[in-house]
């Protein structure tokens, strides 16, 4: 079982792949994820909700550091995608009565489907996928300088179904619109993920995409709640091979 792993989202992939019906294609991207923060967050039974609102800039302030990298390969009709996600805030302040506190949230996703190409036409195609999502959500808190403290967290995997589609624009031009949902109440209650980018061939094998992300979930188990949304712009660049 895939371990401490949390997150997101899905894959960004640009340009149209070659369809050779014998070799292997595939490319990878590592991206840059603007995403905001929003929703509700139940720790674990008898704990305070904690309900936030947070734009880009914000979350920036609090980042650790954050990893994100995708990758996608093709053979003939066969396709396989995937998507590894991994960010860590921290935060510290005051609590009442006045005591000071520290905060630590880190989430990791891997994301892995297989597929088929449903429609190859020159300007468009079409991806039919299925697969898993791993979650992993872990959260510390300590009070007073380790007086009390506490470190929940939750591992979860979710099957997913998706769909992304490849629009040509023009000669170094493309989009490329992405969908999943998932969770089923097998994981989580339910999660979705939606992306659209546009790209443009820079050069041979390289390709540069601008666009927008929003990934969601609802995790509901033993006292824990996790009712969360993040989106925000995007940009990638992409290796052929």
């Amino acid at each position: 079982m895939i371990r401490n792993l949390l997150g997101a989202a899905v894959v960004v992939v640009t340009g149209s792949l070659p369809a050779l019906a014998e070799d292997w294609s595939g490319q990878v991207t590592p991206y840059v994820w603007a995403a905001g923060f929003g929703g509700d967050i139940t720790p674990f039974t008898g704990a305070p909700t904690l309900s936030f609102d947070k734009s880009f800039s914000d979350v920036v302030d609090d980042l650790d550091g954050a990893f994100f990298l995708s990758g996608y390969a093709r053979r003939g009709e066969l396709v396989f995608m995937g998507d590894l996600s991994w960010s860590s805030s921290s935060k510290s302040g005051l609590v009442p009565p006045g005591l000071p506190a520290e905060g630590k949230l880190t989430q990791r996703s891997l994301t892995l489907l297989a597929g088929w190409r449903a429609v190859n036409n020159q300007g468009f195609t079409l991806d039919l996928l299925g697969g898993a999502r791993a979650w992993s959500i872990k959260s510390s808190v300590s009070v007073a300088g380790g007086l009390m403290q506490a470190s929940p967290g939750k591992d979860f995997v979710d099957p997913i179904l998706a769909a992304r589609a490849n629009i040509a624009m023009g000669p170094q031009w493309s989009a490329v619109i992405y969908a999943d949902f998932g969770g089923f109440g097998v994981g989580s209650e339910n999660t979705s993920q939606v992306l659209a980018t546009v790209n443009y061939e820079v050069k041979d094998n390289l390709w540069l995409s601008f666009g927008y992300r929003q990934l969601n979930v609802d995790y509901r188990s033993g006292g824990t709640e996790v009712d969360v949304h993040m989106g925000g712009p995007l940009f990638g660049a992409t290796w052929q091979f």
